[in-house]
């Protein structure tokens, strides 16, 4: 689509583009907030803060340890650790040093560490010691010949770190044993960092900053090879959307946002970590998400305006007890990402917060994000918005054809933010990019002719009952919203008459919720062929660290 319909549902103030030449490298915006906002604190971690001058300090003594180990220019550097201030740093010392990030997930088995850190052909590794019984498994079969092993206490002065280690350790026996022989203690390379000479490193936009492997739902997970043109683009061009209501929070009081999503994952990556140090902002780390409890005793601390969240972290926080501890009045912009949000919860975060939830949307191949609901909106649009600055959606059939507005097909996204590439994978790459440029993004949508495209479902989730195509997500949402009901979700399984029928596994919110209800609800709401065959209640559902649905694992069960 080469006229941009969209352009005309823009708030006042957002530009058609954005000029990602503006930073030579993600080096260059890192150094430039670390010098512009020394004296503010960049990160609050379990109640303690540390300052950009304090990062900056870390994060250069860091590099100049990576550097001292005999690393070149290019060389890949894992970083697997939840939400502490560690992490930052890290991203920080690894680009200085003119290293490239790759991300880990902290709750990967042995067998997924072990392809990662082989793939990515990382020769070190910063860890925190909670998952070094992981690594220990696999290093041996892997290119990693340098450990940095962390704590949850390592930055929170000697007193109050070496409490929380106790907990960690010994109350809560989080940190598994494990034999891991010459690795380095965190604080210890930034001590022997200090006292050696750090040499900055001349980086350019079109090296490589991460390698953000995806998911990995089917078939081996792949590494999307992001620039750091890529990033600054994404940065840039959520700071520009975000503008027309961040610019209302009061003069002199610092922009803040909730980092409850893991910064392994890309949404947090960019649009918390990264856009949160172009704007000199404060970063409150969520280290485990799923202990709502702990959650709201960080929040109820706190003023914050921005909540970057998942569904089932928007859903599981509105309907908690303690919801009411938390100040949210400042909030000005909660973005939905990661997986569909659903209407019910939109609804009910809207009328708890009065901040409704824009739904936005990306893939770690487009660094991520695409799209997203103006965020001036006050109403849920069911839809994942528009295409943010410098970004062009297509809608393409089978054979690569744009279909009309208000045909369903495959999403297609052309901008500064798509990737280079899959990691040494040209054969997966040549798979979804168009001869034009456009990545293919595996998603089914549907534009409208304002440009706001809504999302069917993913290619791979669609369930295809007597000919007819079903769509989890709508199934979902539409269960989702029925009084009783806390979480859905749907999936197809192999059925001998009608080829596949529909498995709908929930989580009831009302103990007296029965499964005749639920399909008297759903003939109430949903044609004949969208009936579940199958209705199964659970205490839970299998989700992802990020906490998205794993229908993969319901499928197979």
């Amino acid at each position: 689509m080469t006229d941009r319909i969209w352009l005309s549902g823009y708030p006042q103030g957002v530009p058609a583009d954005i000029d990602a030449t503006q930073y030579p490298s993600l080096v260059a915006l890192i150094e430039e907030s670390f010098k512009k906002y020394a004296d503010r604190t960049a990160y609050r971690f379990m109640g303690h803060s540390v300052s950009y001058a304090e990062t900056d300090q870390q994060s250069r003594a860091l590099a100049a340890y990576l550097q001292g180990l005999g690393l070149a220019k290019g060389d890949r550097v894992a970083l697997m650790m939840p939400n502490v201030p560690q992490y930052p740093a890290a991203v920080a010392a690894v680009l200085r040093a003119g290293f490239v990030v790759v991300n880990v997930n902290p709750l990967y088995t042995a067998r997924e560490l072990e392809h990662q850190l082989k793939d990515s052909g990382a020769k070190a590794i910063v860890i925190i010691e909670n998952f070094a019984a992981t690594l220990a498994q696999c290093i041996a079969s892997t290119p990693v010949k340098h450990v940095v092993l962390a704590s949850m206490g390592d930055r929170l002065g000697w007193l109050k770190g070496t409490l929380v280690n106790y907990v960690v350790r010994k109350v809560k026996k989080l940190v598994p044993a494990f034999d891991m022989p010459g690795a380095v203690r965190f604080n210890d390379a930034v001590a022997k960092g200090r006292a050696s000479a750090f040499q900055p490193v001349p980086v350019g936009p079109d090296d490589v900053a991460v390698l953000q492997y995806t998911g990995g739902t089917t078939g081996v997970s792949k590494g999307a090879t992001l620039l750091h043109r890529n990033l600054i683009a994404n940065v840039l061009q959520s700071e520009a959307w975000n503008d027309p209501v961040m610019k209302s929070i009061p003069t002199g009081q610092q922009p803040a946002s909730v980092c409850a999503l893991p910064l392994y994952h890309i949404f947090a990556f960019t649009v918390g970590m990264m856009l949160s140090l172009r704007t000199g902002g404060l970063l409150i780390l969520i280290p485990n998400p799923r202990d709502l409890p702990s959650v709201f005793k960080d929040l109820a601390k706190e003023t914050f305006h921005s909540f970057p969240a998942v569904n089932t972290l928007f859903n599981g926080l509105a309907n908690h007890p303690d919801f009411g501890t938390v100040n949210w009045k400042n909030l000005k912009v909660s973005v939905g990402g990661g997986m569909a949000v659903q209407g019910a919860v939109a609804k009910l975060w809207l009328d708890k917060t009065g901040c409704p939830i824009c739904e936005g949307y990306g893939l770690s191949e487009t660094s991520p994000s695409a799209t997203c609901n103006p965020v001036t909106s006050k109403a849920f649009t069911g839809t994942i918005g528009l295409p943010l600055p410098s970004t062009f959606i297509k809608i393409l059939d089978d054979n690569g054809a744009e279909v009309p507005l208000g045909q369903p097909g495959e999403i297609a996204i052309k901008g500064p933010q798509v990737m280079a590439g899959y990691w040494q994978r040209p054969d997966e790459t040549a798979k979804v990019m168009t001869e034009d440029g456009f990545f293919k993004s595996g998603d089914i949508g549907v534009m409208d002719e304002h440009g706001y495209t809504k999302i069917v479902d993913r290619k791979k989730d669609m369930i295809l009952v007597s000919g007819f195509n079903v769509y989890p997500n709508e199934l979902e949402d539409v269960v989702a919203a029925m009084p009783g009901v806390l979480e859905v979700a749907a999936v197809g399984v192999p059925d001998a008459k009608t080829g596949e029928a529909i498995k709908l596994v929930l989580v009831k919110k009302d103990p007296s919720l029965t499964e005749d209800a639920v399909r008297a609800y759903c003939r109430e709401n949903l044609t004949g062929y969208k009936q579940p065959r199958i209705v199964e209640f659970r205490t839970d559902l299998p989700k992802t660290p990020v906490g998205k649905v794993l229908r993969r694992e319901l499928r197979d069960k």
